[in-house]
């Protein structure tokens, strides 16, 4: 797992959202794009840390900043989580982990003793000219926003 840092270029990627449209990243410049990577819908962390970044959706859009969560979940599973928890920003699917690994966030995790890839629960604040400005990961699920919105602000 060889992890972006800030000064990177961000990969250029296309992905299909929890709607079955593209996203594509390119679309975004002149925006700051919070993509933030989670292992799995509809699981106890991921609604947490969705349903944060949910409520602070005002604060996040005056600070010219839309959010992103990708995860190797299906389309129609994406679908679900954004419907049952009333979120108000797209969930991008990454079913073949392409993006993940672009990134370097897909690699070997460890859980109850048995050992696997996926998802770490990383996110990445791409400036407006597609350049990392910065990454987090170091945050609780529950603080994750929070963590977010004091680095937007300056705190």
């Amino acid at each position: 797992m060889n992890r972006l840092v800030a000064g990177d270029k961000a990969p250029l990627f296309t992905l299909q959202d929890d709607k079955d449209n593209s996203v594509s990243l390119a679309d975004l410049a002149g925006k700051k794009v919070l993509v933030y990577f989670y292992p799995k819908a509809m699981t106890p962390g991921c609604i947490t840390q969705a349903c944060g970044l949910r409520d602070s959706q005002s604060e996040l859009e005056a600070h010219n900043t839309v959010v992103y969560g990708i995860s190797p979940d299906p389309v129609k599973k994406l679908a679900n989580f954004v419907l049952k928890k009333e979120l108000n920003f797209p969930l991008l699917s990454d079913e073949d982990h392409a993006v993940a690994d672009a990134f370097g966030v897909w690699g070997e995790k460890k859980f109850m003793g048995k050992v696997y890839d996926g998802i770490h629960r990383i996110s990445f604040l791409i400036d407006e000219k597609g350049v990392i400005e910065h990454v987090f990961d170091k945050f609780k699920t529950k603080d994750h926003h929070e963590v977010v919105m004091n680095y937007l602000k300056g705190e």
